[in-house]
Order: C-alpha cells, then sequence, then structure tokens
C-alpha cells in the first residue's frame, strides 16, 4: 500500500517546512517557492526540469533549487520518486554567509557526508532529546561554505504583467482581455509573460492562489469558503490544484 506524503511544519526557524514523497508519481507542475529547496534524493532519479535544461540527481544526492527559480519535478509514473526537502528560508542562509546573499550554481550535490547529516536530521524531526535547530544550522553552515556562492546578481527585469495580475488573482482570467489592456494580442501576451516569469498566465495565478490559500486553511475550517475566496469554483478544483503543486491535501497541510 502506498504511504501518503507527508508535510511539517516546526516551530524552529521561523516555521521551518518540510515534505516528505514516497514514491511519488505525479509530476509537479513549473512552479517558484520563496525559499531554498534543499531535497535528499532518497529513490530513484530525481529530475528538475528548468526552463532551459533538466537536471538529474542520483539516489544518495542532494537537489538545490534556488529562490524564485521556475522549476518543475517530473517524476516516475510508475515507480515513483522518494525524497525529503527542507523548504529554508534564504535569510537564514545569509545570515550563515555572514550576511551576503547565496546562490547555489551547483544544483546537485554528490556529498555523502552532507546527505547523511541531513538525512539523520530528516528521521530524528520529533525526537525531544535532540536539539533539531542547532544541528540543522550546523550543516546548512557547512553546505553553504563548501558550495554556495555569493549572490552578486541583481534582476533588472520588471514586473509589469505579475503586478497586472495580482490586482485580478481571484477574478476569472481571460487572456485574451489581459492582453488589450496592454495593447497585445494574445500570442504576444503570452510570449512575454513567460519571458517575464517562466510560467504562463494560468500556471501563475494558480500558484498565487494556492499560496493565498495557505494563509487562510490556518484561519478557516471551511474548504468551499477558501475554494471560493482564492477564486477556485469548487472545493474539488482546488483540492485538485493545490495538491498538484504541493503533493499533499489542504487538510493534510493544515494538519501539519
Amino acid at each position: 500500500m502506498k504511504k501518503a506524503n507527508t508535510y511539517f511544519k516546526l516551530p524552529i526557524l521561523d516555521g521551518l517546512e518540510l515534505f516528505h514523497a514516497e514514491n511519488h508519481k505525479v509530476d509537479f507542475p513549473f512552479h517558484t517557492h520563496n525559499t531554498f529547496n534543499i531535497t535528499l534524493v532518497l529513490e530513484q532519479l530525481f529530475a528538475t526540469k528548468l526552463p532551459t535544461k533538466i537536471l538529474q540527481a542520483p539516489q544518495g544526492t542532494i537537489a538545490i533549487t534556488n529562490p524564485n527559480e521556475v522549476h518543475a519535478t517530473i517524476c516516475d509514473n510508475k515507480i515513483g520518486n522518494s525524497f525529503f526537502t527542507f523548504y529554508v528560508s534564504p535569510d537564514l542562509l545569509q545570515e550563515l554567509n555572514h550576511n551576503k546573499p547565496v546562490r547555489f550554481d551547483n544544483k546537485v550535490i554528490e556529498d555523502q557526508t552532507l546527505y547523511q547529516q541531513l538525512y539523520f536530521l530528516s528521521q530524528n524531526l520529533t525526537k525531544v532529546a535532540f536539539d533539531l535547530e542547532k544541528q540543522l544550522l550546523a550543516v546548512l553552515k557547512l553546505l553553504v561554505t563548501q558550495y554556495a556562492q555569493e549572490n552578486t546578481f541583481f534582476s533588472t527585469q520588471t514586473v509589469l504583467f505579475q503586478e497586472f495580475l495580482q490586482e485580478d488573482l481571484l477574478k476569472k482570467f481571460s487572456l485574451e482581455n489581459s492582453a488589450k489592456q496592454f495593447g497585445l494580442d494574445k500570442y504576444k501576451f503570452l510570449r512575454l509573460f513567460k519571458q517575464e516569469t517562466g510560467l504562463t498566465p494560468n500556471n501563475y495565478i494558480i500558484l498565487k492562489r494556492v499560496e493565498q490559500s495557505k494563509i487562510l486553511l490556518q484561519q478557516q475550517e471551511d474548504l468551499l469558503d477558501i475554494a471560493l475566496e482564492t477564486g477556485f469554483y469548487d472545493a474539488t478544483h482546488f483540492c485538485k490544484h493545490f495538491k498538484k503543486i504541493t503533493g499533499i491535501t489542504p487538510n493534510s497541510y493544515r494538519n501539519a
């Protein structure tokens, strides 16, 4: 029997989020996070699809995506993929790097010592007589020291389309109407939007709606109310997209 994916949120490091997937068979679509994703590849090959290439991380390695980096995860639809992800705040890694912003150019790290240390922490999350926060900070310090680069890149890219859609996230999206607002045909609008964000307008809107729903799940009980407040048709539509983006159900996220 397939085990369910598990999501954790711990009261350390400003609310550390973690995700354990076992034999996950459904691809994660293009999306972004505002955190570093530090993933332990437990079983099978872990494939991260970026806009320009596909990265393959073998079992026993660490796969990393940087904050706001557009990516998708390709899963084996027969066997499934098993992995464990730490979602780590960029502010935390910056603090560990003498307050200098960091990024990882090498996104597949083969380091058995670091892997085993992170794996040990992933298996001991709830042990009372164990200082998880102290141990994790020490391992992340090693990761940053040995593999991170100083982030000297500052994007001058505009966020014109994102700001426009941000105002209409809860409304029914129309590609043609949105394009007309900028005096563009829908194909040029679609192309320029994807250049700006790495996502299609529809994927961008769904991602932002799911992010908003995470806040409401901590405040409200009724899934239908949350679905309608965040622009989904109904609770089923909401749950489908929430699980597609996060790998877990809304209730599993709330219960964590």
